[in-house]
């Protein structure tokens, strides 16, 4: 394995007196990390903060999420979007408490077998909560990453360059300075003049961008407005305060009868709303 340390002195020098303060980076209570990383996975910092302080609040450990109505979960989770995000949360929950009497998995094997947990969210975990030497290759570690060594990359060479990255005990701070790096320097227009890595980065900033079509680097979210995105966010919305009547679920999704009856149904079959009678709610 190469000897990385002069990269790691780069950063650690850097990252020193610019860390972010983030809540969830004062705990090390895995279920709050985890609540965490899956309100993160396609969600932006200002959005989770509020959203991830009430959340601990009402679901301060496994076995409440885990017993409370889906619904409340939902009402909770409303503004985040990707709903069903919530409902996997919950479930992976329900695994917690049914198969591990209530202690998140410290294991990469047992993380990754809860329901909604992927490669990321799973070392992630590992790093934030249990402060295990795993390295973890979000949107912002991937462009890093790229860019750094000036080729594309597919998604086991970016996970195999950051895990030789890693410095042995310091996982946690590590991870985080990258992630933090990528998001205030290296980001999709870059501020290489004020990069810690700028000497020693194959693109610095010169020619085609490597970062781009590279295995967990994020693309443009198709338009919010108009979507069914934002059709189900309405009715989901609406849903948390009130039962709706069939009739109205067009007026309420502001969509054509057709497409609002589609997107129901979909909600249905994800469990993301019941039907009773002539009216839906939540769960």
């Amino acid at each position: 394995m190469s000897d990385h340390s002069g990269l790691h002195e780069s950063i650690f020098t850097w990252i020193a007196p610019r860390l972010r303060q983030l809540p969830w980076r004062d705990t090390r209570d895995p279920w709050h990390v985890l609540v965490s990383e899956v309100m993160l996975q396609q969600t932006g910092v200002n959005r989770v903060l509020p959203k991830w302080s009430m959340f601990i609040s009402q679901f301060p450990t496994v076995h409440e999420c885990s017993q409370a109505p889906l619904g409340d979960v939902l009402r909770l989770w409303q503004g985040l979007g990707y709903p069903r995000r919530a409902k996997n949360l919950q479930a992976a929950a329900q695994v917690v408490v049914e198969q591990h009497n209530g202690i998140v998995p410290n294991t990469l094997d047992g993380l990754l077998a809860l329901p909604g947990v992927g490669p990321y969210t799973a070392r992630a975990v590992l790093a934030f909560a249990f402060e295990e030497d795993a390295a973890v290759v979000d949107t912002n570690i991937a462009r890093v990453l790229a860019r750094f060594h000036g080729q594309t990359l597919k998604a086991r060479e970016a996970q195999k360059l950051a895990d030789e990255w890693v410095p042995q005990g310091e996982a946690w701070l590590w991870n985080q300075a990258l992630m933090d790096l990528g998001a205030t320097i290296c980001r999709p227009q870059p501020l290489c003049d004020e990069c810690p890595l700028q000497e020693d980065c194959a693109w610095g900033g010169e020619g085609v961008d490597p970062s781009v079509g590279s295995a967990g680097v994020s693309v443009a979210q198709a338009k919010f407005e108009g979507s069914d995105r934002q059709a189900r966010g309405r009715l989901i919305k609406a849903l948390g305060e009130f039962p709706v009547l069939l009739v109205a679920i067009a007026e309420v999704m502001d969509r054509p009868i057709d497409i609002a009856q589609r997107l129901v149904n979909n909600l249905l079959d994800e469990g993301l709303v019941v039907r009773d009678g002539d009216e839906l709610r939540l769960p």
